[in-house]
C-alpha cells in the first residue's frame, strides 16, 4: 500500500538567527516520507538571513508559510519562543490536521522521522504528546539528553489534536514545555519521549544562553509553573552533584527565589498547580507519579 505524500499534521517552527542551518532543516523537511500539510516558519526578529531564506522557500514550496515578527530587541527565553509559536499557530490555514508540531530549526530529522512518530501515536490512542529522543554530538560521541519518562523536549513536540484542544493551548512563559505535559496527564492523556525514534540537535539545549543564564532561567520557570518550594530545594540540592558543580544548583535556586521576590506572575490555573505539587510531593515520598 503506497505511503501518502502528506501526513495529517502541521508544523510550526520559531526561528531567530538560524540562517546557518535553516536551509538544511528545510531540505530535510522536504525529504520527509510524510510531509506536513503546512509548515509555518516564524522569523522571530532575526538579524541574519533567516527571513530571506524563509521567504525563498515559501515561494518554492506551497506548503511552507513565512511569518515575520519585528525584533523585540532582546532574547526572551521561553516566553519569546511561545509568542512566535502562537503567531505561527494563528497563521495555519490547512484543514483537517490531526496533529500539531512544534519543531525547532536546529533539528536534523531522518527522512522517516515523522512517519515513525505517527505510527506510535496510532498504536497508542491515549498518547497525547510525544516526540523523538533528542541527541547531539559532542567530541565525536553521541549524547542523549536525559529527561523524566513523561517529558518530551520542547524542541520536538507533537500534540494530538484532541489533547491540544483539551489543554486549551500553551503557556506563553518559561516552563511551558513541562506544564503542557502535566496538564495533559491531569486530563487523562499520556505523554512521553519516543525511545525508538531519534532526532539530531545541532547544538545542546540551552547552549545559546550559557550555563549560568540557563540555570537561572530554569529556576524562574519552576516558580512560574508553581513548583512546590520543598521540591525545588530538593532539586537544587541534587544538582550540587551535577557539573558544573555548584553553578547548576546555585543558579537554579537564585532564579526561583528572585522570581518570588519580584512577584513574577505564576500560571493562572490553581487546579493545575495543585495537581503538579501533589505529584511532586508523591515523588519525594517515593510514591507512584507521572514520572514513574
Amino acid at each position: 500500500m503506497p505511503v501518502p505524500e502528506h501526513g495529517p499534521y502541521v508544523v510550526i517552527t520559531p526561528a531567530r538567527n538560524e540562517g546557518r542551518g535553516l536551509e538544511d532543516a528545510i531540505m530535510r523537511m522536504a525529504g520527509q516520507s510524510l510531509r506536513p500539510l503546512q509548515w509555518v516558519i516564524v522569523d522571530d526578529g532575526s538579524h541574519d538571513e533567516t527571513g530571506e531564506i524563509i521567504d525563498s522557500y515559501s515561494r518554492k514550496y506551497s506548503w511552507v508559510t513565512a511569518v515575520h515578527r519585528p525584533d523585540r530587541g532582546f532574547r526572551s527565553p521561553g516566553g519569546g519562543v511561545m509568542e512566535a509559536f502562537m503567531d505561527g499557530y494563528r497563521s495555519i490555514t490547512a484543514k483537517d490536521w490531526e496533529y500539531i508540531v512544534k519543531f525547532d530549526a536546529d533539528l536534523s530529522p531522518d527522512s522517516d522521522y515523522f512517519e515513525k512518530c505517527f505510527a506510535q501515536f496510532q498504536a497508542e490512542h491515549k498518547l497525547g504528546i510525544g516526540g523523538g529522543t533528542v541527541y547531539h554530538v559532542s567530541g565525536g560521541q553521541t549524547v542523549n539528553e536525559p529527561n523524566p519518562v513523561f517529558h518530551v523536549r520542547g524542541a520536538t513536540k507533537i500534540y494530538r489534536k484532541a489533547c491540544w484542544e483539551a489543554m486549551g493551548g500553551l503557556l506563553i512563559a518559561p516552563g511551558w514545555d513541562t506544564l503542557d505535559e502535566v496538564k495533559a496527564n491531569m486530563l487523562g492523556w499520556q505523554t512521553r519521549t519516543l525511545a525508538d525514534v531519534r532526532v539530531l540537535q545541532r547544538r545542546p539545549t540551552g547552549s545559546n544562553e550559557g550555563t549560568w543564564r540557563d540555570c537561572v532561567k530554569n529556576g524562574q520557570a519552576d516558580y512560574i509553573c508553581g513548583y512546590h518550594p520543598a521540591f525545588v530545594l530538593a532539586k537544587s540540592l541534587k544538582r550540587l552533584f551535577h557539573t558544573p558543580y555548584g553553578i547548576n544548583s546555585l543558579g537554579h535556586m537564585i532564579g526561583f527565589v528572585t522570581a518570588y521576590w519580584k512577584g513574577v506572575s505564576q500560571v493562572n490555573d490553581p487546579a493545575l498547580i495543585c495537581y503538579l505539587r501533589r505529584q511532586q510531593l508523591r515523588r519525594m515520598c517515593g510514591m507512584k507519579t507521572i514520572c514513574t
